[in-house]
């Protein structure tokens, strides 16, 4: 963050250079271009500190550039309101609604400073564009604004307790907690140990209690986060103060896990082939219907379950990818999902360092408006891992949420969910008996469906 800061412990302006440093020093500030506030002990200002006069008899020009130095902006000055797309990314008419209101919000915040603005929305919705944006008018404007990301703070903040580190801890979380502008870009992405949720909060806590204009973008859903930054963000200030949505989470929509981009591509209804590998004439059969299920999934998947049964290299998850892929081009969401890796993801969500919930990702995908499940019955059979997949079987059945199902011609499932995949009032299951695509070998004899 403040690398000239770090090295400009007491004689030097967080971003001066060598040549400015040589320039003649303020006598009130002594050239560090801050000073302690003049307030009494107990105040709630005492030992805090303000931009010195001198910024103010500085030239335009000049002022302008020290203030996008003191921003932090680095390569982000390139993100300004010229260079944002006003509509946003969406193609949802009501992402494009709020993410317009949400501009607004920012350019006006950004003339004049005051309360504060919370950016929320998923991970590429252009929160951070306009958080860097409102910093770089602010600094047009001549207001200093100071543009931190989270993580980046606490590391600063950390190297200040090192033996051989020349920043002054106070001196840093000060300018930080004081700042005329501060914009904090990506809270929620830090990890969540007691003391970076104890800095964070301080320095949200200090600016709510003395009003200081600051815009806070989110890396995670607001009531994700501890219930004391939720009351200071979502109150945004004692002053007035915005909560601006710029996008609807819809994650699941053209996700994937666990499957290629590349080789996902390749699976389409028209590369798979119904001849198989020397099939029999019954056996292209069982593939022509297979495919012909598969396409009408893809057309119209509202309320159906389909699944895929048969031995490895019969064209099963080909034919899954294809609906993906075909659900894809028709810029429908889809979810697709290798079932040991989606398990292996919604594990990782407890770690520490996690971006992602448990509940956000499970919520994804028990939501999704289609969902392709890939290889069920190939993860680990631990009591967590079949639990899980009861809880989302089970929620997608009972809501009638159009859902694709592959799996091996021996796979064991529970009772409870080889009942539901048995449910013909809205479940096609088919057997596609062909042999290997891979290694032409004949498949072993047929097995029927058949729960634990």
């Amino acid at each position: 963050m403040l690398a000239r800061f770090e090295q400009a412990r007491s004689s030097g302006a967080p971003y001066d250079s060598p040549e400015e440093e040589e320039a003649p020093v303020c006598p009130l500030c002594n050239g560090t271009r801050w000073v302690r506030v003049d307030v009494p002990f107990g105040h709630p200002r005492w030992g805090s500190i303000d931009p010195c006069s001198c910024w103010e008899q500085e030239g335009a020009q000049e002022r302008r550039d020290r203030l996008l130095r003191y921003s932090n902006l680095g390569v982000l000055a390139r993100f300004t309101f010229d260079t944002l797309d006003e509509d946003g990314r969406s193609e949802d008419p009501d992402d494009r609604r709020m993410f317009g209101a949400a501009v607004e919000a920012a350019k006006a915040f950004a003339e004049a400073p005051t309360g504060w603005l919370v950016f929320a929305g998923p991970s590429g919705c252009g929160k951070t564009h306009l958080a860097a944006a409102v910093t770089h008018r602010a600094v047009e404007a001549g207001t200093p604004a100071l543009f931190m990301v989270a993580p980046d703070l606490l590391d600063h903040l950390r190297a200040a307790y090192a033996p051989n580190s020349d920043a002054d801890y106070d001196l840093l979380f000060d300018q930080v907690r004081n700042a005329p502008v501060l914009v904090l870009d990506g809270l929620g992405a830090q990890a969540s140990t007691p003391w970076a949720q104890e800095k964070l909060f301080q320095v949200l806590n200090h600016r709510y209690n003395l009003e200081l204009p600051t815009v806070v973008t989110l890396a995670a859903p607001l009531e994700t986060l501890e219930e004391r930054f939720q009351t200071r963000l979502a109150g945004a200030g004692a002053g007035p103060g915005e909560v601006h949505t710029l996008a609807l989470p819809r994650s699941s929509a053209g996700r994937s896990l666990g499957s290629l981009p590349e080789q996902m591509r390749a699976m389409t209804f028209d590369a798979f082939s119904v001849a198989g590998n020397r099939a029999s004439a019954r056996q292209r059969e069982s593939l022509q219907a297979a495919l012909a299920a598969a396409q009408s999934v893809a057309a119209d998947p509202a309320g159906v379950w389909l699944a895929l049964v048969g031995q490895t290299g019969v064209g099963k998850t080909h034919l899954a990818a294809s609906i993906w892929n075909e659900r894809m081009r028709q810029g429908e969401p889809a979810f697709f999902a290798f079932v040991p890796e989606l398990l292996d993801h919604l594990r990782y969500t407890f770690a520490p360092n996690s971006a992602t919930t448990y509940d956000e990702l499970f919520e994804r995908v028990k939501g999704a408006e289609l969902l392709v499940l890939d290889d069920l019955g190939a993860q680990a059979t631990t009591p967590w891992a079949q639990e899980k997949l009861y809880q989302l079987l089970v929620h997608r059945h009972n809501a009638r949420l159009a859902t694709v199902i592959t799996m091996q011609l021996e796979t064991v499932l529970q009772p409870s969910i080889a009942s539901r995949l048995k449910d013909d009032r809205f479940v096609t299951a088919l057997e596609l008996e062909a042999p290997d695509f891979r290694d032409g070998s004949p498949p072993p004899p047929a097995a029927p469906l058949r729960g634990r």
